[in-house]
């Protein structure tokens, strides 16, 4: 078992190895197709490892992968990535969800140390400022995007010292570097493009998947 499950995460490895490489190179066609295969491999990762509470994990895993997949077509039509803004904010709800559901008789980091939920939103918010007037029709879509992911890394802190390590340190983590993928994304999209922002983009977004699934698979019941 240990064996099949080093095998997928190998996979999921070489298929982001991969995807970020050949964005660096600056063939963001090929990496675009090479991108969707990492999602099956993590949702086949949690089902080898006959994870516990998987569930919702996995359905945000799916949905990741549908959002890939209609980001692929974005430049044919605007709907597309208004599509992909839409699983992928079904797959923050999804995580949102899961750290909610874990139970721990422990105190909550965010009551130990409140400043960082603040620190959070303060960051939210800045970030949308700083995209406000570039936004056209997208500034609801986008503001309620951040929300929704600002409070996946706020419930990441919440269940921080509710949970084993390096369970805790993995989902922080992952949260972290979704909320920094998503950001580069938004500044290259609606601010300005920058050199290197497909890999950049690409390989944030790879480790907090990765780094979540690994969460959960280290997770003890």
């Amino acid at each position: 078992m240990k064996n099949t499950l080093a095998n997928f995460f190998l996979c999921c490895f070489i298929a982001a190895a991969v995807a970020i490489t050949v964005a660096a190179a600056g063939h963001y066609s090929f990496s675009n197709i090479v991108k969707p295969m990492l999602m099956p491999f993590l949702i086949l990762t949690l089902f080898t490892g006959k994870t516990t509470n998987a569930g919702l994990i996995i359905m945000g895993l799916f949905f990741s992968w549908a959002g890939d997949v209609l980001l692929m077509f974005e430049s044919n039509d605007a709907l597309f990535f208004i599509g992909g803004l839409i699983c992928f904010l079904i797959t923050h709800i999804c995580y949102i969800i899961y750290f909610i559901k874990i139970q721990s008789s422990n105190t909550s980091l965010l009551r130990k140390q409140p400043w960082m939920a603040a620190l959070v939103a303060a960051y939210g918010v800045s970030l949308v400022q700083f995209l406000f007037p570039h936004l056209g029709d997208m500034k609801i879509p986008v503001i309620v995007y951040a929300v929704v992911i600002c409070m996946m890394l706020v419930f990441s802190l919440h269940v921080f010292t509710k949970i084993n390590r390096p369970a805790n340190l993995l989902f922080v983590t992952g949260a972290i570097l979704f909320a920094a993928s998503d950001s580069l994304l938004a500044v290259n999209k609606f601010y300005k493009p920058f050199e290197f922002a497909g890999a950049l983009i690409i390989s944030t977004y790879c480790a907090a998947q990765l780094l979540i699934v690994l969460g959960v698979v280290r997770t003890k019941s």
